[in-house]
């Protein structure tokens, strides 16, 4: 019977040394990324599960205050924003579609819409010492969606440290003019609607003293905001740190622009019904 051998190769202490080391070089795989070995890391890494309400992330925690996480998570957020809004489905109901629009979520945006807004006045006043907080006020159209989201709203302004008014319903141009009509002139407003889309959508308009936000301010929020919600363990509480403010900005509004109809038609037999003898055609579209 024919012997069959096995030849092993000897590893001499050169030899392993050399091993090790490209071994040393070689990137540490994990489910997330490469994160290649460097000198400079003397700390392990170790990973960790940050759950949300929906969806569990896995992250690589490299420093104390460092975390990676996954791209997927913060997309969530970013496919959220539609051109100069946000945008999402708040409900379920709809065929092939997730609710995305959740109060996480809007809690994060919400955050992130306070922090931008008092980063740009402390900006535009730099050093004035006004210990006052930043005032936002925020109004929605009828949907079912709108009492929930409303609540995660308040608790993401208020961690951010604004103060938070509830315009209760109200239209779109009624959240910018709360912003400009005194006495409420509040420093920035948002409007939760999604306008001629179903019921079960629903999203947020932002609003300051000089208008809508554009694109690319809505981009920078929406970021920020993915960064807080893809590494939040917490879920959305109730429990406000600042009171909610509710406002009846709505009559306000309303006579003003009562007073801008009388005196533009300035008609010269009843001044104070210039409306009366037409007929009215609403619009269901108007938030």
């Amino acid at each position: 019977m024919a012997s069959t051998s096995t030849s092993t190769s000897s590893i001499s202490p050169q030899n392993f040394k050399t091993r090790k080391s490209s071994l040393a070089r070689k990137p540490f795989k994990t489910k997330l990324n490469y994160f290649p070995f460097s000198s400079h890391l003397t700390k392990p890494i170790s990973s960790k599960s940050y759950s949300s309400s929906s969806t569990t992330t896995t992250a690589a925690k490299l420093y104390d205050n460092e975390v990676i996480v996954v791209d997927e998570e913060m997309d969530r957020i970013r496919r959220l924003q539609n051109g100069s809004d946000v945008r999402g489905v708040a409900l379920e109901g709809e065929k092939g579609r997730t609710v995305d629009l959740t109060p996480p979520a809007v809690k994060a945006i919400a955050e992130s819409f306070g922090e931008w807004v008092i980063g740009g006045l402390e900006r535009e006043i730099s050093g004035n010492n006004d210990n006052n907080k930043v005032k936002v006020s925020l109004g929605k159209d009828p949907r079912i969606s709108g009492p929930s989201l409303s609540v995660a709203v308040f608790a993401g302004l208020s961690r951010a440290g604004c103060a938070v008014f509830d315009m209760g319903l109200a239209t779109t141009p009624a959240c910018f003019m709360s912003t400009v009509l005194p006495p409420f002139a509040f420093d920035a407003s948002i409007m939760m609607t999604a306008s001629h889309l179903p019921y079960t959508r629903n999203g947020l308009k932002f609003f300051t003293k000089k208008g809508g936000l554009t694109s690319p301010e809505v981009e920078e929020i929406c970021d920020k905001a993915a960064r807080k919600y893809a590494n939040r363990v917490a879920k959305v509480s109730s429990l406000l740190n600042t009171p909610i403010t509710r406002v009846n900005f709505m009559s306000t509004y309303a006579t003003h622009l009562r007073e801008i109809i009388k005196e533009r038609i300035n008609h010269p037999s009843h001044y104070d019904t210039p409306l009366q003898g037409f007929q009215e055609a609403s619009s269901h579209g108007m938030y």
